[in-house]
């Protein structure tokens, strides 16, 4: 029985995949990953996904890393395994496999190479995976930057909710706020659309969301916790001021690789979760050091210090 709120309210922290120095994973750093995050006031796991590297994981090493967050959380947070892959068949068994684990829902990006044509291919698409997971709710991850898969969410919503029976939202991770406007109107009461731009958190929060999933969230979340705390008090002075170092982070790490400075970063801060997988390269211990110190330029260390903000009640 799923355990994942409605709507989700908060923040869902998209995890990254601890790895060795020679790329395997690394599930044993995983209770370490899961402690940090609660102690940081997130709502819930995000599994596999894009800061989790899911794609360049194999079958075996994706259950795996589904099963250490699954068992680590316990029960204390929800988990959201991102399930997709080139091949619908595969993604399928992944969502049946996520099942079977008790994880809380499932979700899956397209397929990025054979690319859905229109929102009713993407549909289809999205109906073959969640049928793996009959139990779970389903969220389709939209991340059109990476896949290059343009469909209005508006569209995917509406054909959706008649086509798929267990689809309970969508990760909405694109800067077209107008598309997100329009697709958490239609949504109503029915769908959760979580926002996933970070460095934008204040723009979907006026759109109308009340949850997000994000990398920085891994290690950044009292800024975040700030803005929402300040958006719900209605001091848009203080939430923009606080989205405002949320974008200087963003801005400071993104020159040294968006991917391997933020595990990096989480590094600085809490668990260490190794470096990246090729193609990713990782990064240098000398950039890393280099980007510890722009971070110290930015005083990002006192944005995050234990006890900074706690999670909106």
């Amino acid at each position: 029985m799923s355990t994942l709120p409605y709507p989700v309210k908060g923040l869902v922290a998209a995890t990254f995949t601890p790895m060795q120095e020679d790329g395997s994973i690394r599930p044993e750093t995983i209770p370490a990953v899961v402690e940090h995050l609660l102690a940081n006031g997130i709502v819930g796991l995000y599994v596999l996904g894009s800061t989790g590297e899911g794609l360049s994981l194999t079958q075996d090493e994706r259950c795996a890393v589904a099963e250490a967050f699954v068992q680590a959380s316990a029960g204390r947070l929800p988990v959201i395994i991102q399930v997709g892959n080139e091949c619908l068949t595969e993604a399928r068994h992944l969502a049946s496999h996520a099942q079977e684990i008790g994880a809380d829902a499932v979700s899956a990006v397209s397929p990025v190479y054979f690319k859905p044509d229109s929102a009713e291919a993407l549909v289809d698409s999205m109906a073959e995976i969640a049928a793996g997971a009959p139990d779970l709710p389903f969220y389709y991850y939209h991340i059109p930057q990476l896949t290059g898969v343009e469909a209005r969410m508006v569209d995917f919503l509406r054909l959706g909710g008649e086509r798929i029976p267990t689809l309970r939202g969508i990760k909405f991770t694109s800067p077209d706020v107008e598309d997100f406007r329009a697709t958490r109107e239609l949504a109503a009461d029915r769908f959760d659309i979580l926002w996933g731009l970070d460095e934008l958190l204040i723009h979907g929060l006026t759109a109308g969301a009340t949850g997000a999933v994000g990398s920085t969230y891994n290690f950044a979340a009292p800024i975040y916790h700030r803005v929402l705390a300040a958006f719900a008090a209605g001091d848009l002075e203080e939430a923009r001021r606080q989205q405002a170092r949320s974008q200087s982070l963003v801005d400071t790490f993104v020159p040294y690789g968006h991917r391997q400075a933020q595990k990096a970063i989480l590094a600085m801060v809490g668990p260490d979760c190794g470096p990246t997988r090729l193609p990713i390269r990782p990064l240098p211990s000398s950039q890393a050091e280099a980007l510890r110190k722009d971070l110290e330029a930015i005083d990002f260390f006192s944005w995050v210090a234990p006890g900074q903000a706690q999670p909106v009640s």
